[in-house]
């Protein structure tokens, strides 16, 4: 049964409808409907660790593209279905997509434990999935892939975001040659956190950096105070942690109870972009968190930004807290809606005006996108890598970038070319994770 697009978010984020009356620059699509998958985890614990979040950002996408004439006059319609945060779920949705909805593209995926299997599937099928948000290497890499594409960023760009971060910070804010170093990388053990994991773990090394614990943790697991003693035993200087949202906030609970010290924690996309979730648990005490993930739209300074993708940052930043009332926008969002639009403008409206919509039509036109650097609102362009390459289907101009927080809101801290200032290391004293002297 097909799901309206309203219906995609109500079904499992509960979150009000507030339309803007925005000017659309065609006359709204509606001609016969373009029926496109949506698989998002709207329920369970993967839903606010962002996959809610990304379904917002993806319905204002669907929504905007109509208002402004569809591809060829048709709307573009979603079928959407809810993975609960659980792969068995999201292998017999997509199948349903497929198999009883009749569907040829389904788009969305948060989770790479849910991705690697879905992939495979996909591609054995010859149906387009274009995944938004599931960021493993492993998923794409080596697969040789033709009909699975992924626009965002990969697993490797966080451990190297994260060591060049430390690299030109380390030393000049606090004190420590990188030599000298020590880091401990906890992850929890899906493919998303041991991709993430193992790219910061040789990256680090490579760096000369003394890793003094790698360990992953089941991201279900009702008890990690172990892995906070073996964290004060090793007096890292910095933690950099991949994780959703219950394990975050049980890790975070109980190194504060456990005397935890550190000069920095770093986190690594997924729950740790959910700020204002955080923020409801901890309060300030998340100011000066850094976390690594690609960039939030409202991040960026406009005038990096070609005037078209300025327009469609406003129009997202204005309807998601019409949608949310959230006082800032989530990175995931920024991703959600970026990976729908892109798909929607650049795939679906050429593959409609040159050859009908059909799903081979879609595949040449992934070939053609050739978006520059400022030519998306998250500041990345749009090329894949082509069929052959060890990345095919990967989004080759994809970038991350390290943000850091303060009263719930972020603030580019790295690139340096773009960043909204200094950040703020290690922690200060005010902070309950600070080292004491």
């Amino acid at each position: 049964m097909s799901v309206s697009r309203r219906g995609l978010i109500a079904a499992g984020a509960g979150l009000p409808f507030a339309p803007l009356s925005l000017p659309a620059r065609a006359q709204p699509a509606s001609g016969a409907p373009i029926r496109i998958g949506v698989l998002f985890d709207l329920s369970g614990p993967l839903a606010a660790a962002g996959s809610q979040a990304c379904a917002v950002g993806a319905e204002i996408a669907f929504d905007l593209f109509n208002e402004r004439g569809g591809a060829g006059g048709r709307p573009a319609q979603v079928v959407a279905a809810d993975s609960q945060s659980r792969a068995e779920v999201a292998i017999n949705e997509a199948e349903r997509l497929i198999s009883q909805e009749g569907l040829d593209v389904v788009m969305g995926v948060f989770s790479s434990a849910h991705a690697m299997p879905l992939a495979q599937r996909f591609e054995a099928q010859r149906k387009l999935l274009w995944i938004t948000t599931a960021i493993s290497t492993a998923v794409i890499k080596g697969r040789n892939f033709t009909h699975v594409f992924r626009p965002t960023v990969h697993s490797d760009q966080y451990g190297e975001a994260s060591v060049q971060f430390l690299l030109e910070h380390s030393e000049r804010a606090m004190r420590i040659a990188p030599n000298n170093l020590r880091v401990a990388i906890i992850h929890e053990d899906g493919p998303y956190g041991t991709g993430v994991a193992a790219a910061t773990d040789t990256l680090a090394k490579a760096a000369g950096m003394r890793v003094v614990l790698h360990e992953g943790y089941a991201a279900t697991a009702p008890d990690l105070s172990t892995l906070v003693t073996k964290l004060r035993r090793e007096r890292p200087d910095v933690i950099l942690h991949t994780g959703y949202n219950p394990d975050i906030t049980l890790f975070l609970r109980q190194a504060k109870a456990g005397g935890l010290r550190t000069r920095m924690i770093i986190g690594q996309g997924a729950g740790y972009s959910q700020i204002d979730r955080l923020t409801e648990t901890f309060g300030a005490e998340m100011n000066h968190f850094c976390n690594v993930d690609p960039a939030g739209t409202q991040m960026l300074e406009p005038e990096k930004l070609t005037p078209e993708v300025r327009d469609l940052r406003q129009v997202l930043m204005q309807r998601y807290e019409a949608k949310t009332r959230a006082r800032d926008l989530p990175t995931h969002a920024s991703t959600g809606f970026n990976s729908a639009w892109t798909f929607l403008e650049n795939v679906l409206k050429p593959a409609v005006r040159d050859g009908g919509g059909s799903i081979a039509a879609m595949i040449r036109a992934t070939q053609s996108v050739d978006l520059p650097v400022g030519g998306t609102i998250q500041g990345h362009g749009l090329k894949f890598y082509p069929p052959g390459h060890e990345m095919a289907g990967q989004n080759e101009r994809s970038s991350t970038v390290v943000m850091q927080y303060e009263n719930a809101r972020a603030k580019v801290v790295w690139p340096t070319a773009i960043a909204s200032g200094p950040p703020v290391l290690p922690f200060p004293a005010s902070s309950p994770f600070a080292l004491r002297s």
